[in-house]
């Protein structure tokens, strides 16, 4: 399976600065593309795979990477931190809705975000920022 980068679709559409900032929405959907597809990059280079989760009920997870030893993590991808608090909400209905006895619990449960400061809530769950990672 291809993946191709975000950065082709930026490109086709001749979206610049000011039509990013302008359209916060799409620009969170490129921002989500963008680090699924760094993921799928890095979990390859692991030996582990990404999937996406949804279920009946609404509930959506952005990226679960497993590798094959079973051993697997959750990640909600938001561009801003506004969001962080919707995100976790998402993680930890997720924990509620799998059957963690058979499949075992998450290594861990995370939020990338493109701006502030990296850090883990008092609930455990890792918010990253990839501007702290200086990209």
């Amino acid at each position: 399976m291809h993946f191709t980068d975000v950065s082709l679709s930026v490109a086709a559409l001749g979206a610049d600065k000011e039509s990013l900032l302008r359209d916060v929405k799409f620009s969170g959907f490129l921002f989500e593309s963008l680090v699924t597809h760094d993921m799928r990059v890095y979990a390859r280079a692991n030996d582990a795979s990404v999937c996406h989760y949804s279920d009946s009920s609404g509930l959506e997870i952005d990226c679960i990477i497993q590798k094959r030893n079973g051993d697997w993590a959750a990640f909600e991808i938001k561009l801003g931190m506004g969001m962080i608090n919707e995100a976790a909400s998402n993680l930890k209905k997720l924990i509620k809705v799998l059957d963690i006895k058979s499949i075992g619990p998450p290594k861990s449960l995370n939020i990338i975000v493109g701006t502030g400061v990296s850090h883990t809530r008092p609930d455990g769950i890792n918010v990253i920022s990839l501007a702290s990672l200086g990209v």
